[in-house]
C-alpha cells in the first residue's frame, strides 16, 4: 500500500507544530505512521506508564523495557486500526450517546453521574478523559461486532450437536483461565522462518517448564490478543472457549502446560492458570420489544427521537398499541413484523446501550427513547427469568456458546487480516533525536 510523503510530513509537522508553543516541555514526535494516520510518541509514553502502573498495583513482574514498549505500540497499532475502519464506513459515538451510556453505568453503580464524575477526580482521571476513552471503547466494540458478526455463521446442525451432547454428558461443570502466548509465524513463512519460530517457541516453553512468570513471559513473547494483560483469558467454559484451547486443556488440572502447538497463525503454548465449579449455575435472561427508526437524509436525529417520544405518549395514553406501530413504523426487519418482539435472550447479546437501558427497567416499563449505533430506540422489558444453564440446557443457549467461540477465533483473523493488508511504519526512538 503506498501513501504520499508529502502527506506524512504534512502530518509529522503538524504534530510538532502542536508542541511549539508549549516550551520548555519536551518536543513530542510522531513514533508510528500506520496508513494515513500517525502515532504519537506521548501515546506510547502514556500507555506504558499506565501500564507499568496497574502491574505495581497487583504486583505483577513486568518484562524489559523494551519489550514493554513493544507489546503497547503493537496494542496501540491494532486500537488505531480498528479506530481507522470505524471512521471509514461512518461510525461515531455522539455526545448524547455517549451521556446516556455514562448514565446508565451510573445506574448500575447505585450511583450519580456526578458522584462518579468526583470520584474519577479523587483518583486523578478527568472526567473528559474518562467519557473519551469510554467513547473509544464503545467504537472499538461496535466495530468488531459489525466486522466480526457477519462473518461468523452458526448451523442448526452445529446447535443440534452441542445441545446432544450437553444432554448426553452434561454441561461442564468446570471453568477454566487459561494463559496463552503465541509465537507468531509470517504468511507464507519461508521453511527459515517456519524453523526460527519453533526454535522462538521451545525457548519460551524451556523457560515457563524452569518455572519463569507465565504472565511477564506472555508480555514479553507473545503475539496474541491478550498478551498485554499476561496473556490471560477470562474464565471460560469448555464449550465456549476457542476450539484450540478446548482441544487440549479437556480433563486438564490447574499448571499444566500445553505446546507448543501450531496453527496457521503461529505456535501455541497454553497454560491452566486456574479452574474453579462452573460458576453460571443460572442464566439472567429477558423477553422485550422494541422500535427502531434509523436517522437519515429524510429522517434526522431530533426527528426521529420526537417520534419515539409521541409513540411513547400515545402508548402511555392508551391512543396506540406497542405492536401496531413496531409493525407500521419499526425498521428493524427481523423484529418488526412480530410487534417488535425480541423475545428471550441473555442482555449481553445486545449492544451495550441496549442492555443498559434493559437493566434500568421493570418488567412492563417502557424506556425513553435512546440511541444506539443501529438507531433510536424505545424497548419495553415484557419479562425477567433466570434459565438453568446445567439442568435445562438449550438451542438458544447452544447458539449462544457457539457465537462467542466462534466471534473469538474470526475476531483474531480479522485484526490479522487487517494489519497485514496496513501501511506501518515504525521509527525507533534513537532515530528521532536531532
Amino acid at each position: 500500500m503506498k501513501h504520499s510523503k508529502k502527506l506524512f510530513i504534512a502530518l509529522c509537522a503538524l504534530a510538532m507544530s502542536q508542541t511549539a508553543y508549549s516550551a520548555p516541555q519536551p518536543l513530542d514526535h510522531v513514533a508510528v505512521q500506520l496508513n494515513d494516520g500517525i502515532i504519537l510518541e506521548s501515546e506510547i509514553s502514556n500507555m506504558i506508564a499506565n501500564v507499568t502502573a496497574n502491574a505495581k498495583k497487583s504486583n505483577q513482574t513486568l518484562p524489559s523495557a523494551e519489550a514493554l514498549r513493544t507489546q503497547v505500540i503493537e496494542r496501540l497499532i491494532l486500537t488505531r486500526l480498528q479506530l481507522q475502519t470505524a471512521d471509514r464506513i461512518g461510525l461515531s459515538i455522539g455526545d448524547l450517546q455517549l451521556d446516556q451510556t455514562i448514565e446508565n453505568i451510573a445506574k448500575e453503580q447505585k450511583s450519580t453521574v456526578a458522584e462518579m464524575q468526583q470520584e474519577l477526580e479523587k483518583d486523578g482521571v478527568s472526567f473528559s478523559q474518562y467519557r473519551e476513552q469510554l467513547r473509544e471503547e464503545i467504537t472499538l466494540g461496535e466495530i468488531q461486532r459489525i466486522q466480526v458478526q457477519r462473518r461468523i455463521q452458526v448451523s442448526p446442525q452445529e446447535v443440534n450437536n452441542l445441545v446432544k451432547l450437553i444432554s448426553e454428558q452434561g454441561l461442564k461443570d468446570v471453568e477454566f483461565q487459561i494463559g496463552h502466548i503465541l509465537i507468531e509465524i509470517p504468511s507464507n513463512p519461508s521453511s527459515e522462518q517456519l524453523e526460527s519460530s519453533s526454535k522462538r517457541a521451545d525457548i519460551v516453553l524451556k523457560r515457563l517448564d524452569e518455572g519463569e512468570d507465565f504472565r511477564s513471559t506472555a508480555i514479553a513473547s507473545s503475539s496474541g490478543p491478550k498478551a498485554l494483560e499476561g496473556g490471560i483469558w477470562d474464565f471460560m467454559n469448555i464449550n465456549e472457549m476457542p476450539t484450540l484451547f478446548a482441544e487440549v486443556i479437556s480433563g486438564a488440572k490447574k499448571g499444566d502446560i500445553f505446546g507448543p502447538i501450531k496453527s496457521g497463525s503461529g505456535f501455541h503454548i497454553i497454560k491452566v492458570m486456574d479452574t474453579r465449579g462452573l460458576q453460571t449455575q443460572e442464566i439472567d435472561e429477558v423477553k422485550s420489544r422494541h422500535i427502531l427508526l434509523k436517522p437519515s437524509p429524510i429522517l434526522s436525529d431530533d426527528r426521529a427521537q420526537a417520534m419515539l417520544a409521541n409513540f411513547l405518549k400515545d402508548i402511555r395514553s392508551g391512543d396506540a398499541e406497542f405492536g401496531k406501530l413496531a409493525r407500521q413504523y419499526s425498521e428493524d426487519p427481523g423484529s418488526a413484523t412480530k410487534g417488535g418482539e425480541l423475545g428471550w435472550a441473555e442482555p449481553s447479546l445486545y449492544v451495550p446501550e441496549f442492555s443498559q437501558t434493559l437493566a434500568s427497567l421493570t418488567p412492563g416499563q417502557i424506556s425513553e427513547p435512546f440511541r444506539t449505533t443501529h438507531g433510536w430506540h424505545i424497548v419495553q422489558l415484557e419479562e425477567r427469568r433466570k434459565t438453568d444453564a446445567t439442568d435445562k440446557f438449550n438451542s438458544n443457549r447452544a447458539h449462544q456458546l457457539i457465537f462467542r467461540r466462534k466471534f473469538n477465533e474470526e475476531l483474531q483473523n480479522w485484526l490479522d487480516e487487517m494489519r497485514s493488508d496496513a501501511y506501518i511504519e515504525i521509527f525507533e526512538p534513537e532515530n528521532l533525536r536531532g
